[in-house]
């Protein structure tokens, strides 16, 4: 009997999902365990096993396409079998569930795009007849006979999740079509107009997927948490010394971050409330040290996971913090990538910026933003000399780390930093 392979949900906040890849076709035999898609998540492109097996008989949503979670992704069953039953009590549970929202959209989305340019003409201050100069420069986007902009569906995807409006996209496809590549290669300063000088202006672009997932999540942890701040100054000349020696000797080249990480991971070892969590009722202390590394992407923030990062050498911290990044950015880290993290570590200083405070990664108890090393006069045995500083800030949430137990972990931290021999030994 035939079986129907639904799009699974395979984020907290996935609504919807986008096929990347199909590695079967139709008329495919398909075992319990064979990779039969990749899927695009608000948060990453990953695989899809079979759950089921059988002949691949329906493919209910084509690769670039994009589909609801838990609507028909495909059908498996026995060679030859009528699946046309099961598409048509499927076609009816939408219709019951008022599959015609999509129509509806578009009429909302016909009757917006009508009301657009006098909706402008309301922003001006004064009716003057040189803001009418404006109108020649905007490009025409190409539209269906519906009035639809002319896109694919993954492009469409695409420029929800980067919260980029298709308006200002200029297709490269056929008849002008916005494809995939004018979404990845699309620059918003290519397509804004400076506005005139004494000229009121403004652009505006729809919140991604990942951006309004960090909304939430760092609102709830700043507005629930009880934030306070420690911060302290380390002296770097050890640890700089220790780099090149451990670089000249090694393939995998060690960066500060990395010393960063392997000193926090150590020191949290000898520090169990600033490697805890708040549960409500209870205070969790975590045995182990997996530490969250967030990553900058386009599109936001994302916090890979060094596991058990206070067994690990630098060079495989290194390697493995090098690799999250490069996931990171080609959106393909899976959940168990992002998950579990006890501590975090946010470093700006190879962006210049010597010190900031973070808002805690739930459900840490404390995160740790790094600065930049900066080079300046010191005062070391009464002499006035050159060094090498950095500031790193603990925000800690009250509820678990008071002030004394953040300080002592700050000192421990920055005793390793300084003699760098102590973690390596």
């Amino acid at each position: 009997m035939a079986e129907v392979v639904r799009m699974p949900k395979l984020s907290d906040t996935m609504e919807e999902g986008v096929v990347a890849e199909w590695h079967k076709s139709v008329g495919d035999q398909v075992e319990s365990g064979d990779l039969l898609a990749e899927i695009e998540t608000d948060k990453a492109t990953m695989e899809f096993e079979s759950f089921q097996e059988g002949t691949l008989l329906h493919i209910g949503v084509e690769k670039g396409d994009s589909a609801p979670v838990d609507s028909i992704l495909a059908i498996l069953g026995e060679e030859g079998e009528d699946v046309s039953d099961i598409l048509e009590e499927e076609k009816k549970k939408q219709a019951d569930s008022g599959s015609d929202s999509d129509d509806k959209e578009e009429k909302k989305e016909d009757k917006g795009s009508e009301k657009e340019e006098p909706k402008e003409e309301t922003k001006k201050a004064e009716p003057k007849p040189t803001a009418q100069k404006e109108e020649p420069a905007k490009r025409e986007t190409p539209r269906t006979s519906s009035g639809r902009i002319k896109a694919s569906p993954l492009a469409k995807k695409l420029a929800e999740d980067k919260g980029i409006d298709l308006e200002n996209v200029e297709g490269s496809g056929d008849g002008g079509r916005i494809v995939k590549r004018d979404i990845d290669n699309y620059k918003p300063s290519a397509t804004a107009q400076p506005a005139a000088i004494g000229q009121e202006s403004y652009s505006e672009q729809n919140v991604s997927q990942m951006r309004k997932t960090i909304a939430k999540r760092l609102s709830e942890s700043k507005f629930s948490a009880p934030h306070f701040y420690l911060t302290v100054e380390i002296d770097m000349d050890n640890v700089m010394d220790a780099r090149k020696a451990v670089n000249a000797q090694t393939e995998t080249k060690v960066s500060f971050n990395d010393f960063v990480i392997k000193a926090a991971s150590i020191a949290l070892t000898k520090h169990p409330y600033v490697n805890a969590s708040w549960r409500g009722d209870k205070i969790r202390f975590n045995e182990h040290v997996h530490m969250g590394v967030a990553v900058a992407v386009e599109e936001g923030l994302l916090v890979p996971v060094v596991r058990h990062a206070n067994g690990k050498t630098l060079s495989q911290i290194s390697s493995e913090v090098k690799e999250y990044a490069q996931k990171a950015k080609d959106k393909k880290l899976q959940p168990e990538d992002w998950e579990g993290n006890t501590f975090t570590i946010s470093n700006l200083g190879m962006f210049g910026i010597e010190e900031f405070t973070a808002i805690i990664n739930p459900p840490d108890s404390c995160i740790l933003a790094v600065g930049g090393i900066v080079e300046k006069p010191v005062v070391k045995d009464g002499q006035v000399v050159p060094g090498n500083r950095m500031k790193v800030t603990l925000s800690c949430d009250h509820r678990v780390v008071d002030g004394v137990k953040g300080a002592e972990f700050l000192n421990t931290f920055k005793s390793m930093l300084e003699n760098p021999v102590t973690m390596l030994a």
